[in-house]
């Protein structure tokens, strides 16, 4: 009985001894180093795909900006992944700026906003000057309700008229003289300070188109500012 006992924890032993030794065989076989150069790794994920992997020696010198190191087993060259350029969707001859067609929504919307802000805040201080005398009664808060209300709106339609005017005539000057610069902003702006004062007179015009002459060249100089000092700065060295 003994005898084989023995025997048998001997056929035990170096059954573990094969189970191992094949293990350690697997583990140091070249086909399964992804590390290797060169290696294709055919019992990969790379065959699956059917394409060629990139091991990490290949992927060390392409610059990766703001990603991490793509591991070989990704089917993907990452100097595609790298773009120094913008892409945009535009159509055939068009700019990557917005025209003034496009600016007017959001020039008349702005004005519109900021007039009835405007307009309200004045409402407020108009009515609590005026109802000082008054206690805070209902009578009082509807007179100051009132007021708000009514300067809001009055604002808004001020300065929305405005806008309109001025989208209109810069639209229709960049239309006929087929060019967009400054030119068309001073002219759309004296344009329509001359209009928006045409009820006063003569007068009413002229000082119109004066107030709107200077509001676009103030406009016109602040937007040329950094340009105007880089040409000055230039010039004096």
């Amino acid at each position: 009985m003994e005898g084989e006992w023995a025997k048998r924890e001997r056929l035990r032993m170096s059954a573990r001894e094969k189970k191992c030794q094949g293990r350690e065989d697997k583990r140091s076989s070249p086909d399964m180093d992804n590390n290797a150069p060169g290696s294709g790794g055919k019992g990969g994920f790379g065959s699956l795909f059917g394409g060629s992997e990139y091991s990490n020696t290949e992927l060390a010198g392409v610059p990766l900006t703001g990603m991490s190191p793509l591991s070989p087993y990704l089917n993907v060259d990452p100097r595609y992944l790298v773009q120094d350029t913008d892409e945009f969707i535009l159509p055939t001859g068009a700019s990557k700026t917005r025209g003034r067609f496009e600016l007017a929504f959001f020039t008349i919307g702005g004005c519109c906003i900021t007039g009835a802000a405007f307009g309200t805040v004045n409402g407020l201080r108009m009515g609590l000057k005026d109802t000082r005398e008054m206690g805070w009664t209902k009578p009082r808060n509807v007179q100051i309700l009132n007021m708000v209300t009514r300067q809001g709106a009055s604002w808004a339609n001020t300065l929305g008229s405005v806008a309109l005017l001025y989208s209109v005539f810069g639209v229709a000057i960049e239309k006929a003289r087929g060019a967009e610069d400054d030119i068309n902003t001073v002219a759309a702006g004296t344009l329509t300070g001359m209009l928006f004062k045409s009820t006063g007179g003569l007068k009413g015009v002229a000082r119109g188109g004066l107030v709107g002459l200077a509001l676009s060249g103030a406009y016109a100089l602040y937007s040329n500012w950094d340009h105007i000092r880089g040409g000055s700065s230039s010039s004096l060295y």
